[in-house]
């Protein structure tokens, strides 16, 4: 089960998150040619090790467990992953 960035994440990109991550899974970084084409960040479901580092840190509380995703965001899976082309 990987995390998924919802919907409060939009227009936020906060990267209190990146750096939390062990494993370097959430993109796109501040520094790279992507971040401004996109409105949120996106874990990448594959990379994502289940830890949990990311969500204590959201300060717009945008990141969850996929088994507990609200369902009004269910579709903000499928978006982190295609993001990812997965």
């Amino acid at each position: 089960m990987a995390y998924v960035i919802a919907e409060p994440c939009i227009g936020t990109k906060d990267h209190a998150c990146v750096d939390a991550c062990p494993v370097d899974c959430i993109h796109p970084k501040k520094d790279s040619d992507k971040f401004e084409a996109v409105d949120q960040l996106f874990i990448d479901p594959v990379e994502c090790i289940d830890c949990g580092a990311c969500v204590p840190v959201c300060p717009v509380s945008a990141i969850f467990a996929a088994d507990d995703l609200p369902d009004k965001w269910k579709d903000y899976t499928e978006k982190n992953a295609k993001h990812f082309g997965r």
